[in-house]
Formats: C-alpha cells, sequence, structure tokens
C-alpha cells in the first residue's frame, strides 16, 4: 500500500545536520509515511549518510543527482511522491515529533483545504532555541501574502493540489517555497495551524544567509508573477526596499596583545 505521507529531504552538503533532520522524521508519532531523499551531488558525507538510513528503514529512499541546486532537487525529488499529502523539510532543520500528525488530521477531516503550514522556532548550530519565528505573528490573507511570507514552516499540501498549482517551478529560483505557496493560496483554502511543530536552524551556512540578496530577487519575481496571474498588474508593482544597517565593534583581543 502507498504511504499516506510523502516528505521529502533535499540535501547538498549538510554532514553536521542531515541526521538530526532524518531522525526528526523517523521519529513521527504518526508513522504511515515515505521519506524521499534526494542528494544534490553532494561532496561530503551526506550521501552515505542518507543512504545509512535507507538501509536501517524501509520507508527511506535515496536519489542521487548531480548537482543542479535545489530547486531541480525538489522537483525532481516531489515527482516521485506516492502520498495523499506531501511536504518537505530543508536539511539543517528539525520536524516536531507530531507535526505529521496534526497537520494530516486537520487535512484529512477537512478537504476544503488544500494546504497547512504550522508556527516555527528559530534554532541556532546548537539545537538551541532562540524564540518563536517572526512569521508566526503574521495573519495569514492570501493578500497580505504577497508581501509577507507567513506560510513558512512546516507545510503539508495535498498532492492532488499541489500538481494542480503547478507544483514546484523551475523558473522560480530560491524562492520556491514561497513561489509556491503563492499559486496555492489562488487555488485552495490554506490553513494556519498556531503550534510550533518545525525547528528552523540559522547558521552561517544557510541559503537565507549566503545568498540574501539572490533570495530577495527571486522573492519580487514570484510577487510579480503572482501580481500577473491574479490581474492586478496593471494597479499595482511590486517596490522592494534591501536595508544595511552597520555598527561598530571592538576587535576581539589577540594572544599577541593578552602576553604584550
Amino acid at each position: 500500500m502507498s504511504p499516506t505521507i510523502s516528505i521529502v529531504i533535499p540535501v547538498y552538503n549538510r554532514s553536521s545536520y542531515l541526521p538530526t533532520a532524518i531522525e526528526s522524521v523517523l521519529k513521527q508519532t504518526r508513522q504511515d509515511f515515505e521519506l524521499i531523499i534526494w542528494d544534490d551531488g553532494s561532496t561530503d558525507d551526506s550521501l552515505d549518510i542518507a543512504r545509512h538510513y535507507a538501509k536501517i528503514d524501509q520507508r527511506v529512499t535515496v536519489l542521487s543527482a548531480i548537482h543542479q541546486g535545489q530547486t531541480p532537487a525538489l522537483r525532481g525529488a516531489f515527482s516521485i511522491t506516492t502520498g495523499t499529502y506531501v511536504g518537505w523539510i530543508d536539511s539543517d532543520d528539525i520536524l516536531a515529533a507530531t507535526a505529521l500528525e496534526e497537520t494530516a488530521a486537520i487535512l484529512e477531516t477537512n478537504p476544503q483545504i488544500g494546504l497547512i503550514y504550522t508556527d516555527y522556532l528559530v534554532i541556532n548550530q546548537n539545537n538551541q532555541i532562540l524564540g518563536k519565528g517572526h512569521r508566526c505573528q503574521i495573519p495569514y490573507s492570501p493578500d497580505r501574502l504577497l508581501v509577507d511570507f507567513m506560510t513558512f514552516h512546516f507545510r503539508l499540501m495535498g498532492k492532488e493540489v499541489f500538481e494542480r498549482a503547478g507544483g514546484i517551478d523551475l523558473e522560480s529560483g530560491l524562492a520556491q517555497d514561497y513561489d509556491l505557496c503563492l499559486r496555492l493560496s489562488e487555488t485552495t483554502q490554506v490553513h494556519h495551524l498556531n503550534r510550533p511543530l518545525y525547528y528552523h536552524r540559522k547558521h552561517s551556512g544557510c541559503i537565507s544567509s549566503q545568498k540574501r540578496i539572490e533570495l530577495i530577487y527571486s522573492s519580487q519575481q514570484a510577487i510579480s508573477r503572482a501580481l500577473h496571474r491574479r490581474g492586478m498588474a496593471s494597479e499595482y508593482e511590486i517596490d522592494v526596499e534591501i536595508i544595511g544597517r552597520y555598527q561598530l565593534k571592538r576587535k576581539a583581543t589577540t594572544a599577541k596583545q593578552i602576553l604584550a
């Protein structure tokens, strides 16, 4: 029998965090799922780690491809999902143990809802909780989504709704999740589960830190496409402000200075 839920993890050189991400899925209180790990040409031990879990748990499927970027990796992974509901977590994040149970229950009892998203907590590289994500405080509406990406994590959606909306768009760049949520908001009801069921990791190697400007412009393009789809482009255009904040701080005292 096909699993009810398909979870995707795209990974590229995340060997430090990948075991924690995988185990957070395998430890779910709801167990009727498949986990598809798509390795995007990693040069570290990520692929070996993924294959290790595939050997010990038959629900895990691992695929490996040449490095193309996260968007093609996501599209490839979702193309082989078999579940009624689909979702993904990033390879450096953590899924709360009851996330699948709580989100799938709402989708199953409310067929008019095609996408459900939860609150999330921000953690650092040592799994320490830094606080609740700021996006959790933003009320959802399809119009507000045009300027605020509140449907952040964790998201579970009906596969039929996901495919009808067009799935992962290869032209969406780094904003593939935002672009998808905008399209879903135009075709189905969206529900916010006000429970922190996802742990989003902040560290120096994450995409939002390394490629911030590219992510901002990919988001701008996603909003622009949404304005055209919604028939609003003749009246509105998206204006982007990239704000830099600067401060001076004292340099760390070196060992040579201490000994002088």
